[in-house]
């Protein structure tokens, strides 16, 4: 538990427990959890979500703290329209002061105000030229974000793509390590079943995948599991 000097500012003390928090989160999920519990401490939203960029450009959503969110979300994904993709895919800042005066994205404008939110800020997470993903915060209220709330989703911003680019990364290791000792496993028995050299099982477990469209980890499951080839 770190202890904080009841003299410091509110902002100052939650960004330092952000801090040890985010290094403290063993995964990706626990990571953009984190993220959006700090984002409701700290910004003046009712509500908060998180969207990962994923290989191609898509978007896959992260996290939300409402229902709500997610079918907003889901609503942009599906119509291909909306500031979150703008956000996502210029990585700009986009604010909504009023769902109900701003025409950029009418029909996202609608569902919106039908879900109740008066006012939107995405804020794009990147770490380079390489992005993250985005931060959303939403309230019920219009103008709800001012220039105090904006600074502090800056910082929030800046902390959670670093966070969430480091758990991402050391996701894909460990997944990665997990991938070579299955391989190694299901080459093992294929050597002893098959009488073939190591080379050899390789390329079968290779000719597998290639001939299913399996990827390579999961065919090597499943000569663990059966300790045989999979139907093919």
């Amino acid at each position: 538990m770190v202890e904080f000097n009841p003299d410091e500012p509110l902002v100052a003390r939650t960004f330092a427990e952000l801090a040890v928090e985010l290094h403290d989160a063993p995964s990706v999920e626990e990571t953009v959890d984190a993220v959006l519990q700090f984002a409701l401490r700290a910004v003046s939203c009712t509500y908060a979500g998180l969207v990962l960029a994923a290989r191609g450009g898509r978007a896959e959503i992260g996290a939300v703290t409402d229902p709500l969110i997610e079918k907003l979300y889901r609503f942009q994904l599906d119509a291909g329209d909306g500031p979150l993709l703008d956000s996502l895919g210029e990585q700009i800042i986009i604010g909504v002061r009023d769902t109900g005066t701003d025409t950029r994205w009418p029909e996202w404008a609608a569902k919106a105000r039908a879900l109740g939110l008066g006012s939107v800020l995405h804020m794009p997470l990147a770490i380079g030229e390489q992005t993250v993903g985005v931060l959303s915060l939403f309230s019920t209220e219009p103008n709800a974000f001012g220039d105090d709330d904006l600074a502090i989703a800056h910082i929030l911003a800046r902390h959670a793509s670093v966070a969430v680019a480091h758990a991402r990364h050391d996701e894909s290791m460990t997944q990665a390590v997990d991938a070579r000792k299955l391989v190694g496993q299901a080459m093992g028995i294929l050597m002893i079943k098959f009488d073939v050299d190591g080379d050899r099982a390789f390329a079968i477990l290779k000719r597998y995948s290639q001939d299913t469209n399996t990827k390579l980890r999961d065919v090597a499951q499943q000569v663990i599991d059966t300790r045989n080839l999979p139907a093919h």
